[in-house]
């Protein structure tokens, strides 16, 4: 899963960060101040962006095994476990579908002429 989200940043390094390790899921509230954030600061540009909502898929991808693993060891309620899957899932797809979109857009312009 992290290779299609890497794909969006040619330094993954970058993108992961040792902060995106062990991280805690996302909260529904904790992405809206995020985006509103985002919105508010024009000056950060789409590669920073970008790499800014890898990172947080990752976090939310890891902490979605994290939670599911903890549940097979009895120490998470399965509610737990299956709102942190489905986060995950729900990211995995968001990535996805931006990564199509960056690709259909990427070819769309490789098809101009000059």
């Amino acid at each position: 899963m992290s290779l299609a989200i890497a794909m969006l940043s040619p330094d993954v390094d970058r993108v992961t960060g040792s902060s995106a390790a062990g991280a805690p899921a996302i909260a529904p509230a904790a992405s809206a101040a995020a985006s509103a954030a985002a919105n508010a600061a024009p000056q950060a540009d789409f590669a920073q962006t970008l790499a800014t909502m890898a990172a947080d898929a990752i976090s939310t991808i890891k902490a979605g095994e994290t939670t599911a693993t903890a549940g097979m060891k009895g120490q998470a309620s399965l509610q737990q476990v299956v709102q942190a899957v489905m986060m995950a899932q729900q990211t995995l797809q968001t990535v996805v579908a931006v990564r199509d979109k960056v690709v259909s857009a990427y070819q769309e312009i490789s098809r101009m002429q000059i």
